[in-house]
């Protein structure tokens, strides 16, 4: 059996080898440290990455389908022409991120974090709960046909909701 560490050894050194030994297995490769990598052209369809680090990584023709990226850090990673169909992405950090070219068709974007996030030309019209993603003023989003229909790429940061709200819970408020 080889180990996570064996495992990503080989991405690293030897993608060829990793894509023909990777095939066919279901990998558990969950809280791998992957950050300041350069992946390219790599299968990685089909693997647990929840919790794994790839920030500040160049990933280029990297296929993510079907992964659960549950909680993964891409933050500040240069994203090009990646997969991330049918993958879940609840908690995943893309903050300042630029994915150019990536397929999100069919991936559960719910808790995914997309702050300052660039995502031109990316195709997310077929992703779901991309209204329960966090995003800021600072993200640029793909033209409105790359969007599902429903969804609203304008921030609104409501600042007089907060403070109603912290207005409205004082002491007071508590039954004993």
């Amino acid at each position: 059996m080889t180990s996570k560490e064996e495992w990503i050894e080989l991405l690293l050194k030897d993608k060829d080898s990793f894509n023909t030994q990777k095939a066919g297995k279901e990998l558990d490769l969950s809280e791998v440290e992957l950050s300041v990598s350069d992946l390219a052209d790599a299968d990685l369809s089909n693997i647990d990455f929840s919790g794994a680090n790839f920030s500040e990584s160049s990933i280029v023709n990297v296929d993510f389908s079907n992964c659960d990226l549950t909680s993964a850090d891409f933050s500040r990673c240069k994203i090009e022409e990646c997969n991330f169909s049918n993958c879940i992405l609840n908690g995943t950090n893309f903050s300042y991120a630029t994915l150019n070219f990536c397929n999100f068709n069919e991936a559960d974007m719910a808790g995914c974090v997309l702050c300052e996030a660039e995502l031109t030309d990316s195709d997310f019209a077929t992703s779901e709960n991309l209204s329960a993603c966090r995003f800021d003023e600072g993200t640029i989003w793909p033209d409105t046909e790359k969007l599902p229909e429903d969804f609203d790429s304008t921030y609104n940061y409501d600042l007089s909701s907060l403070q109603d709200e912290e207005e409205g819970s004082s002491n007071n408020d508590f039954e004993y």
